[in-house]
C-alpha cells in the first residue's frame, strides 16, 4: 500500500508519465419492444424484456496528473489483449516519455510474461523497459486510480442499455474526448501518514 502511495507522491520530470490502469466490462442490451417516448410529466419508459447481445470488455488507462484517460474496447481480456493496450501505451500515448510508471492490480494477465506471449522477445523486453510497474495490495484496488475513473465511467456513461459494441464504442469515445477537453484530474489526498493512523489495524504489530 505504501509503495503504491509513494508513487502518488513524487514529483515527476518531463520525460516520465504516471499511469493508472483497471478493467471493467458491459453487458450489451438491446430492446425486444420500442421505449415509449418522453411525455410532459412522464420520462421515457422501457420495457422489462430486453435481449441480451453479448458482452465487451474495457481497458481504462489513466494519467490522473495530466486529466488525461483512454478507454479500449475489446471482445475479451487475454494476454494478448492486455499486452496490445500496454504497447499502444508506450507507442502511441506516450511515445515521448523515456519511463511509464504503472499502476494496475495484480490479476493474473497484468504481467510482463503476458508481453512475451504476445510479441517477440525484442519486442517485449523493449516495451517492459519503458516501464516501471507498481501492483495494489491484494484487496487494495481502490488505490488505483482507474477505478475512481472507472466508476466515473460507469454513472455518466454506461448506467443505460446499449445495444451492440459499436454504439458502446461511440459513447465512450464522446464521454473521453469531452473529460480530456475538460482536463479533470484527480484530487488524490490519501498520504502515508494517513495510512498509518487510518489504517493502524492492517500494520503488523512489534
Amino acid at each position: 500500500m505504501e509503495d503504491v502511495l509513494e508513487v502518488y507522491q513524487r514529483t515527476y520530470a518531463d520525460d516520465e508519465m504516471l499511469v493508472c490502469m483497471d478493467e471493467t466490462s458491459k453487458q450489451h442490451i438491446k430492446e425486444t419492444r420500442v421505449p415509449l417516448p418522453v411525455k410532459p410529466g412522464e420520462p421515457e419508459k422501457y420495457d422489462f424484456e430486453y435481449e441480451r447481445n453479448g458482452v465487451s470488455h474495457l481497458f481504462m488507462l489513466s494519467a490522473p496528473l495530466e486529466g488525461w484517460r483512454h478507454v479500449k474496447v475489446t471482445d475479451h481480456r487475454t494476454k494478448e489483449d492486455w499486452a496490445e493496450v500496454i504497447k499502444e501505451l508506450v507507442d502511441e500515448h506516450f511515445p515521448e516519455k523515456r519511463k511509464i510508471v504503472l499502476v494496475m492490480d495484480n490479476l493474473n494477465t497484468h504481467k510482463l510474461s503476458s508481453l512475451y506471449t504476445a510479441f517477440k522477445p525484442e519486442e517485449a523486453r523493449r516495451i517492459a523497459d519503458r516501464l516501471e510497474i507498481h501492483y495494489t495490495p491484494k484487496h487494495g484496488s481502490w488505490l488505483d486510480m482507474a477505478e475512481i475513473e472507472i466508476g466515473i465511467l460507469s454513472r455518466q456513461c454506461l448506467d443505460r442499455r446499449i445495444p451492440d459494441q459499436d454504439s458502446l464504442k461511440r459513447e465512450i469515445k464522446a464521454w473521453q474526448d469531452k473529460r480530456n477537453r475538460d482536463g479533470v484530474c484527480v484530487n488524490w489526498r490519501f498520504t502515508t501518514q494517513d495510512a498509518r493512523v487510518k489504517l493502524k489495524s492492517l500494520y503488523p504489530s512489534i
